[in-house]
């Protein structure tokens, strides 16, 4: 006798990796959060991502009454950068990851099973489009602040990929006139500037290192000025993008998520003033329903619908993934997402 058949969502980050056993209906049975061993290099975390999901698969059949073995359907991934099976491009954070062969290490790790994989940043669009804060809207934009930066597009309940998969990859941004002609390697990149990891490099010293959140709690204090105005000209130019990139798509709903909405009061309010006296049809804007672990959810949407073979996932002939068109939000996962998933939406415009 075996159990019932489960999923695996893993999100492998630059700092960490998620992981999370669920139903096929998307309820969590089990879930891991550790670091991501990024200092070690691509093998290294890679083997680290798939001995904890693999842990979390053992501990399942190690509680049931029978010992019986687990029934993996299928595992989806989420990852910085675009992957591939042989590659993950415009995956800088972690030595040796743009060369791994990550679809292949994946069938080995877990062979016979559907495998599914995604950037990172559209497997949470994925998520918020098909449980979260983007449902009914079109179309919406997915916006991550975090270590890096970028956003997705969702539009009749898929999120766009692009020709290359690169769709939405707002870090690559020009900052100015002068950037026009240069090479990636010899101008400033907007996620050099306005995201959790160029925020750090920006406010640390020789003789002091911030965090993103640090740098955010500091600058509110009445001798920090010159943190505060690091602070103010960060939050300008990321309104000064989102304000431009909501002209393009004309989006109903902006929901942005990702850790530096834990600084969220600093960083809503401009937002909102900046669209709405910018952009000629100014979207609503909202915190994402799962600011923290959308990816890791998405992982687990890319999973369920690969074992139920309902095809809502990636399609690359057509350049979109799909999420399911009979979801709202009365049929969220219910009760037992991923721990510290936040049960109601924030709204700030």
């Amino acid at each position: 006798m075996s159990h019932p058949s489960v999923v695996l969502g893993i999100d492998f980050g630059g700092t960490k990796i998620a992981a999370a056993v669920c139903d096929l209906a998307g309820n969590k049975l089990a879930d891991a959060v550790v670091d991501s061993q990024a200092a070690l290099g691509a093998r290294a975390c890679f083997e680290h991502g798939v001995k904890t999901a693999k842990g979390l698969l053992a501990g399942i059949a190690d509680n049931a009454d029978d010992g019986s073995a687990v029934d993996l359907a299928a595992v989806g991934v989420a990852t910085f950068g675009i992957p591939y099976e042989d590659r993950v491009e415009l995956a800088p954070a972690i030595d040796g990851w743009d060369s791994w062969p990550l679809g292949r290490e994946l069938r080995s790790a877990f062979p016979g099973t559907h495998i599914r994989m995604a950037t990172d940043v559209k497997a949470a669009a994925l998520a918020e489009a098909r449980w979260g804060s983007l449902i009914g809207a079109d179309p919406a934009i997915y916006l991550n602040l975090g270590t890096g930066l970028a956003a997705a597009i969702v539009s009749r309940e898929q999120v766009l990929l692009g020709s290359h998969g690169a769709a939405g990859e707002i870090g690559y941004y020009l900052r100015q006139r002068s950037d026009v002609g240069l090479p990636t390697g010899s101008r400033v990149l907007l996620e050099d500037m306005v995201s959790g990891q160029g925020l750090r490099l920006r406010a640390s010293t020789a003789q002091q290192q911030m965090t993103a959140a640090e740098v955010f709690a500091a600058s509110t204090g009445p001798d920090d000025v010159e943190l505060e105005a690091l602070v103010e000209d960060f939050v300008n130019e990321l309104a000064f993008h989102v304000v431009n990139l909501a002209i393009l798509v004309n989006p109903a709903r902006i929901a942005v998520g990702g850790g530096m909405t834990r600084s969220w009061d600093r960083i809503g309010p401009t937002l909102t003033q900046a669209l709405r006296a910018a952009v000629p049809y100014p979207p609503e804007l909202v915190l994402a329903h799962f600011p923290h672990e959308a990816p890791l959810l998405g992982a687990v949407a890319l999973a369920v619908d690969a074992a139920s073979n309902n095809i809502a996932t990636i399609a690359l002939s057509n350049g979109h993934y799909r999420a399911n068109r009979t979801n709202n939000a009365s049929t969220r996962p219910s009760g037992n997402l991923p721990a510290g998933t936040p049960q109601a939406t924030s709204h700030s415009g």
